[in-house]
C-alpha cells in the first residue's frame, strides 16, 4: 500500500510531505486547494502522461516521491523481470522529476527506468477512478481478470498446456527454416566441430602450455643457475666444495663425539648435513640431465597457445566451456541433419496438444460465464445501493485467439436506462458512473484482488447526502481488505474514514501554496461542519456533524 507522498513543485504545493494509513484515508479541502493536484501527483510517480505545466511556476522542475510497502507477488515478479531489486520487507521507493522543459526521470528504488515500466508497475500498485480517469475499466483487455478474481476452474492448467503449445511451435518456426539458411547452419557447425575435434582439447592443458612456455624462455637461466649450485656442492681444482668440506669436519670431529655432549650433537648435525648435500647433488644432477627442449618445441607450445587463445574468443572461456560448445554444435547438427523426422514428429504433438488446450480453452471460458453471471448480479446489486438502481450491467463475451488467458474477449456493457442496449463503458458511462461501478466490483473482488491501493477522485460527484452514505460504507467495506484514498466532498464520506487528510491553501507574498495536514477529532468536526455547512458554520451544523463522526 502507499505508506507515504512527497510532492515538491506541482502547481500550487511548494512541498507537502503525506503520510497514509491502511483502510479508508479521505482528502478534503475547498474547491481549487489542490486536492486534484495530489490525484495529478500520483499518476505522476506512477508513470502516467505529464507535461511542463505541472511544474510550479518559478520552479526549475518538480518531483514526487511514492513509498509503498506490503508489494504484492504480481509486482515483485515484474521488478524482478525489469531486475529492480527491492528490500526484504517487501517495500519500493519511486521518484518521478519533471523539468521545466517538459523532460522526466524515474527510479525504483534508486535504479533509472522508463516511464512504462515505472507505468506498467504502477498499474499493478494503484489503480485510480476518478472523472477523466478510470483505466482498469476503460481498458478492455483487462476486464477477463476482474471475473477470473471471482474463481474459474481450470486457469492454471489452460496456461501450463498452451506454454507446452508456445513451446512447440517455437520449435517448429526454428525447424521451418528456409533450406539456405539450414545449409548455411550445417556448413557452420561442421566446419567448428571439425576445427575443436582436430584440436584434441584436453582440461587443464593451457595453464599446463603457459608454464611450459615460461619453463622453455628461461631454460638457459635455470641451467646455469642449476650448475652454479651443483659447483658449489661439488668444489673445483681451485677449492673444495661444500661436500668435501662437510666430510672433512664431520671426520674431525668423529674422534671427539664420545667425550662431550655438545661436541656430540655437533657432530650429529654435521651428519646430517652430509647427507642432505649428496641428496641435494643428486636433485642438481638429476633435473640437469632431464632438462630438453628445443626451439621446434616452444614453437609448438606456442602455436598451441595462440589456438587456445584464439578459441577463447570463439568456443569459451576455458577448456570445459569450449567442450561443452562441441558437444552442443554435434547435437545442433544433428538436430538440423534429423530435422524431417523431427518436424513430422513435431507437427503431430502439436496437434494433439492444440486440440487439449482449445478443449482446456473453451472449458475455462464456460467458467468465466457462469462466473461472469455472479458478476453481473452482484454488481447490479451494489449498484443499486449506490444510487444507480436503473443501471444493466453485463459482460459480453466474444472468441478470440488463443492466448495465455484462453480465447476470450470480455467486455463490461452498461445499459443506464430500461429498454436500452447494452454498449461499453467508455462509450456512455461518465467518471462518476465509472467510479461507483469499480467500486461495485472491488467489493465484490475486494479480498482477491492484489492491487494494494485504490483511489477515487470524486466519486460522490452528483449524487445525493443519502447515496453519499452507501457510497461510504462500500468504501468501508472494500478498506478492509485494500487501501483506500478517496478525495470527496461528502461529509458522509468523510465521516467514515480511518484518516482524514485536509487540503488547505494560503496566500503570501502574491503566491498561492497549498499544505496537507491529518485531523484530529475537533478538527475533523470541524471540518465536515464546513463541508455542510458552508462558509457560516453553526452549531446546529457542528452537532450536525458530531453525530456523523460519532455514527460510525
Amino acid at each position: 500500500m502507499l505508506k507515504s507522498l512527497s510532492i515538491e513543485n506541482v502547481a500550487v504545493i511548494e512541498k507537502a510531505d503525506i503520510d497514509f494509513s491502511c483502510g479508508l484515508n479521505v482528502l478534503t479541502g475547498e474547491t481549487g486547494a489542490g486536492k486534484s493536484i495530489v490525484v495529478d501527483s500520483i499518476n505522476a510517480v506512477l508513470g502516467e502522461r505529464t507535461s511542463r505545466e505541472l511544474v510550479r511556476s518559478g520552479a526549475d522542475s518538480a518531483v514526487v516521491r511514492a513509498y509503498f510497502d506490503g508489494i504484492s507477488d504480481d509486482v515483485k515478479e515484474r521488478l524482478d523481470e525489469l531486475e529492480i531489486p527491492y528490500d526484504e520487507d517487501n517495500a519500493i521507493f519511486i521518484t518521478r522529476k519533471i523539468s521545466a522543459s517538459g523532460k522526466s526521470s524515474c527510479k525504483i528504488n534508486g535504479v533509472m527506468c522508463t516511464a512504462s515500466a515505472l507505468r506498467d508497475i504502477g498499474l499493478r500498485l494503484v489503480n485510480i477512478h476518478g472523472q477523466h480517469d478510470s483505466q482498469a475499466l476503460l481498458n478492455s483487455d483487462y476486464h477477463y481478470r476482474f471475473i477470473d478474481m471471482l474463481g474459474v476452474e481450470g486457469l492454471e492448467e489452460y496456461r501450463e498446456s498452451f506454454k507446452e503449445l508456445i513451446a512447440i511451435r517455437r520449435r517448429l518456426k526454428e525447424l521451418t527454416r528456409d533450406a539456405d539458411d539450414k545449409d548455411r547452419q550445417l556448413e557452420l557447425l561442421s566446419y567448428e566441430i571439425k576445427e575443436l575435434e582436430e584440436a584434441d582439447i584436453k582440461e587443464g592443458e593451457w595453464e599446463s602450455l603457459k608454464e611450459r612456455r615460461s619453463f622453455i624462455l628461461n631454460a638457459q637461466n635455470i641451467i646455469g643457475a642449476l650448475n652454479s649450485a651443483l659447483g658449489a656442492v661439488n668444489g673445483s681444482d681451485e677449492a673444495s666444495g661444500i661436500e668435501t668440506q662437510l666430510l672433512t669436519s664431520e671426520r674431525a670431529l668423529e674422534a671427539y663425539n664420545d667425550i662431550d655432549s655438545e661436541i656430540k650433537a655437533i657432530y650429529e648435525k654435521l651428519g646430517e648435513l652430509v647427507n642432505s648435500t649428496e641428496s641435494l647433488k643428486d636433485m642438481l644432477e638429476s633435473k640437469l640431465e632431464s632438462i630438453d627442449y628445443s626451439e621446434a618445441e616452444l614453437e609448438q607450445t606456442e602455436a598451441r597457445l595462440d589456438m587456445y587463445y584464439r578459441f577463447s574468443h570463439k568456443y569459451g572461456a576455458d577448456e570445459g566451456e569450449m567442450l561443452r560448445y562441441l558437444e552442443n554444435a554435434r547435437e545442433r547438427k544433428n538436430s538440423i541433419v534429423n530435422s524431417d523426422e523431427e518436424l513430422e514428429r513435431l507437427n503431430g504433438e502439436y496437434d494433439s496438444v492444440f486440440e487439449k488446450t482449445v478443449a482446456l480453452a473453451q472449458r475455462l471460458s464456460d467458467s468465466r460465464k457462469a462466473a461472469a453471471k455472479r458478476l453481473e448480479e452482484s454488481v447490479c446489486e451494489e449498484l443499486k445501493e449506490l444510487d444507480m438502481p436503473k443501471i444493466r450491467f453485463v459482460c459480453d463475451f466474444q472468441r478470440g485467439n488463443l492466448s495465455s488467458s484462453g480465447f476470450d474477449r470480455v467486455e463490461f456493457l452498461i445499459s443506464t436506462n430500461p429498454g436500452e442496449p447494452p454498449k461499453p463503458l467508455s462509450k456512455i458511462a461518465s467518471g462518476g458512473e465509472l467510479s461507483r461501478i469499480m467500486l461495485a466490483i472491488k467489493t465484490i473482488i475486494a479480498a482477491k484482488d492484489t492491487v494494494g491501493t485504490l483511489i477515487f477522485d470524486e466519486i460522490d460527484s452528483g449524487v445525493s447526502g443519502k447515496a453519499s452514505r452507501k457510497i461510504g460504507y462500500s468504501l468501508q467495506r472494500v478498506s478492509k481488505f485494500t487501501q483506500v484514498i478517496c478525495v470527496t466532498h461528502s461529509a458522509q464520506i468523510a465521516s467514515l474514514a480511518d484518516s482524514h487528510l485536509l487540503i488547505s491553501k494560503r496566500f503570501e507574498n502574491e503566491k498561492t501554496y497549498t499544505s496537507v495536514e491529518e485531523l484530529g477529532y475537533e478538527e475533523r468536526k470541524r471540518e465536515l461542519a464546513r463541508i455542510m455547512g458552508g462558509i457560516e458554520i453553526t452549531d446546529t451544523i457542528l452537532k450536525s456533524a458530531e453525530e456523523l463522526l460519532k455514527g460510525n
